[in-house]
């Protein structure tokens, strides 16, 4: 069963947005977020990327030229069929998201950057991690999992008691990451950091304080190295890393769509968003 979603409204669009799950996750977790902004007014769009989905076992052959050549060619469908299109991510979407607006430039509307996972180095993480990279360059990395452990990338315990039920069941994502396919996400990590001066969209990034997986430090890079001159760095002060479903969730979502609200250049109705 796939957790693809397209939420398209029966009017046609000029603007659509194009969201980029996490590494090992699914469209699932990003479909609220999804559903907030098909209720302002555009069409959504979110897919399983290279190694996720119905054939979880990909994971384990997967390149990271597959994860950008997946997110370019699923832009480039959207650019062909609206006037304007975003693109947002979390944690290895926002990797992407990033990687989309380095190589198309203008022609990407803006981009919201969520969680962004340029480096391992949350608080969660264990104190040998920084061995992991000696690891990976061996056969070690196709034959030992990482396994998901607490906090899950959320602070709220309600919240998480119900995301620690479903990857139980493996109904929305893995509850284990393939060392082979961290290997590939270092390599990503490394191409996107190179190309930060390429991106001159206008840019949102959201970044928790208290990220469990990853820090604070990838969101400045970001923020400082891109060529953006229309650029915003949000710290949250009560989440982790799943900040779409944490304790500043609806913050987050208003903030997401106050940013695409403001840089579309499509001119609208003013009692509706698009359409």
């Amino acid at each position: 069963m796939t957790l693809d979603f397209e939420l398209v409204h029966e009017t046609p669009c000029k603007s659509a947005v194009l969201l980029f799950h996490g590494m090992t996750g699914s469209p699932f977790e990003l479909k609220k977020y999804g559903q907030f902004l098909y209720a302002n007014g555009y069409d959504v769009y979110a897919n399983c990327l290279p190694g996720h989905g119905d054939k979880v076992e990909e994971i384990y052959t997967v390149k990271y030229q597959d994860w950008l050549d997946f997110a370019f060619e699923r832009f480039q469908y959207l650019k062909s069929r609206y006037d304007e299109v975003f693109v947002s991510g979390l944690c290895l979407g926002a990797v992407l998201a990033l990687a989309v607006g380095a190589k198309f430039k203008q022609e990407v509307s803006g981009i919201i950057s969520l969680s962004t996972t340029l480096f391992l180095d949350g608080w969660r993480l264990p104190w040998y991690s920084f061995l992991i990279p000696l690891g990976l360059a061996t056969l070690i990395r196709f034959y030992y999992n990482y396994p998901e452990c607490e906090p899950h990338g959320i602070k709220n315990q309600k919240t998480r008691n119900i995301v620690k039920k479903l990857l139980a069941k493996s109904d929305v994502g893995m509850n284990y990451f393939p060392m082979s396919a961290i290997y590939e996400l270092l390599k990503l990590f490394k191409v996107v950091r190179k190309n930060l001066r390429d991106i001159n969209n206008p840019i949102l990034l959201i970044h928790s304080k208290e990220d469990d997986l990853t820090s604070v430090k990838g969101a400045n890079l970001v923020y400082n190295k891109i060529s953006s001159l229309d650029k915003n760095l949000i710290i949250l002060e009560d989440s982790y890393h799943m900040v779409l479903y944490d304790n500043e969730k609806e913050f987050v979502y208003n903030k997401c769509l106050e940013f695409i609200k403001s840089h579309e250049k499509t001119v609208v109705k003013e009692d509706l968003v698009c359409c």
